[in-house]
């Protein structure tokens, strides 16, 4: 039996061998690594997963849907907005497109705005010191409100609608006559009245010693210029309405409203 040498390093011949022997064999043709890595794996999903035919498909699908919601959307919208020029230049297609199915029962805006310029004034009949009769000259009520709110960032609701609301509440309750057609005909007179009297004080119509018996409210509507685009065909003459006489109560010529 050969001894076994030692050698500077203290390792047996043995050892030598037996490491020479198990490099050979992790390092040959044949040897054995650890154990595999996770193989790559592809992580697209989705449309990106597709082959780039098919990408190209969706797409073009995606656009077609999306193009088709914004010609439904315009579609629905010029249905229920006021008439304008793109309504009247395709009115036909429109309807096309939203009858029967998309029918839409309700408007965007009123169907028919305002399309006058309504100027309400007032006068007074007052009783002088001396027992004699002043008919004061027109005070232009809306006018005094217009001026008021031009400019003004801020103008007041009674600026904005007081006098409006009132004329349009008397012109609802009455006949072309200046009759009453319902029970609210002789609240909207009074509400008039009452406002007639708070003006014509505030502009100072009486002189010291008058008291104001009668008031007379007129109105003069003018059509508004449509655009030129719009084809209406509106008059240019205005229409003046001239209310009664309304006598003023003591109560109220006094002071009574405030």
């Amino acid at each position: 039996m050969r001894p076994v040498a030692h050698g500077a390093g203290g390792e047996t011949e043995t050892g030598i061998g037996e490491r020479g022997a198990m490099d050979g064999y992790d390092t040959g043709p044949d040897a054995r690594h650890g154990p595999d890595g996770p193989a790559d794996a592809d992580t697209r999903t989705g449309v990106a997963a597709l082959s780039p035919r098919y990408q190209v498909g969706a797409a073009l699908a995606l656009a077609v849907v999306a193009v088709t919601v914004c010609v439904h959307i315009g579609m629905t919208f010029l249905h229920v907005a006021p008439a304008n020029t793109v309504t009247k230049r395709h009115g036909r297609a429109i309807e096309e497109w939203i009858y029967p199915e998309f029918e839409q029962n309700w408007k965007l805006f009123a169907p028919n705005p305002l399309q006058q310029n309504v100027a309400v004034e007032v006068r007074a009949e007052l009783r002088t010191a001396d027992g004699g009769i002043r008919t004061t000259g027109w005070y232009g009520l809306s006018a005094q409100d217009g001026r008021a709110i031009d400019g003004n960032p801020v103008p007041s609701h009674t600026q904005q609608n007081e006098l409006r609301r009132a004329w349009d509440f008397y012109v609802a309750t009455h006949d072309s006559g200046n009759r009453p057609v319902g029970v609210r005909g002789s609240l909207s007179e009074a509400y008039l009245r009452r406002i007639a009297v708070m003006r014509l004080d505030r502009a100072g119509a009486s002189r010291p010693g008058d008291v104001l018996d009668r008031v007379q409210f007129r109105s003069r509507a003018t059509a508004v210029t449509p655009p030129r685009w719009s084809g209406e065909r509106l008059t240019d003459r205005s229409e003046t309405r001239e209310l009664p006489w309304w006598r003023v109560p003591a109560d109220e010529a006094e002071g009574g409203v405030a």
